[in-house]
């Protein structure tokens, strides 16, 4: 069985995003949920550093913490990614590939990277970028196009993925919910994991546990 047969095949996994808060997390490594976001954007409202430390983040054992940076330095990545002791980086700005190429060579090879398509209006345009990404990525993440790089709540047309050659596992996001999920069903190439944020919230940082525990048994 290749490697997309076995994506289609299993239950995706399920990234929580945002997080601002120890007792929160801790809840929610024991749902066992798979990957932990943290936005390390300083104009994000769950921007993660005027919550945690990077030692608290360092702190929290579990093997799917996430970075997510938006158009930051490489010495400030490297930096991050080592005192937090990440084990992914996700990029949601405009980072080029020569960038990430060069970020690449210098990170802890043990840390995956995330590349982010925020999806608009020009399919064609992410044809031609989907399919020559020569770069050493790990997964791609699809979420919806917005000028605050992500955190909106709202979805874009799943059936656009339907139109791609998507070449590596991926998560989708924005605007996921119990309300959408079952459309899921509908996509040729089904996503390797889901990635909620808003739409889990109280505000903007402070998740609604019970609600993600709710969505967690939903996709079992």
């Amino acid at each position: 069985m290749d490697q997309q047969s076995k994506t289609n095949d299993q239950k995706p996994k399920l990234k929580v995003c945002g997080l601002t808060k120890l007792d929160q997390i801790e809840k929610l490594i024991s749902l066992k949920i798979d990957y932990l976001g943290f936005i390390f954007y300083d104009k994000s409202p769950r921007y993660v550093l005027n919550s945690l430390t990077l030692a608290e983040i360092k702190s929290i054992n579990h093997k799917g913490k996430i970075g997510v940076f938006v158009n930051e330095t490489i010495a400030q990545i490297l930096e991050i990614s080592e005192k937090a002791e990440l084990n992914f980086v996700q990029f949601h700005g405009h980072e080029s590939d020569d960038f990430i190429s060069e970020l690449r060579l210098k990170l802890n090879k043990q840390i995956g990277i995330i590349k982010v398509f925020r999806i608009g209006t020009e399919l064609e345009n992410l044809k031609f970028k989907i399919q020559n990404l020569k770069l050493e990525v790990d997964y791609f993440l699809f979420d919806t196009d917005s000028k605050a790089f992500g955190g909106t709540g709202k979805s874009f047309d799943w059936q656009i993925l339907n139109e791609l050659k998507i070449n590596k596992p991926y998560f989708l996001s924005g605007g996921i919910s119990e309300e959408n999920v079952e459309n899921i069903r509908l996509l040729k190439q089904k996503p390797f994991a889901l990635d909620i944020n808003s739409k889990f919230e109280i505000e903007a940082g402070n998740k609604n546990i019970d609600k993600i525990k709710e969505f967690k048994n939903l996709l079992n």
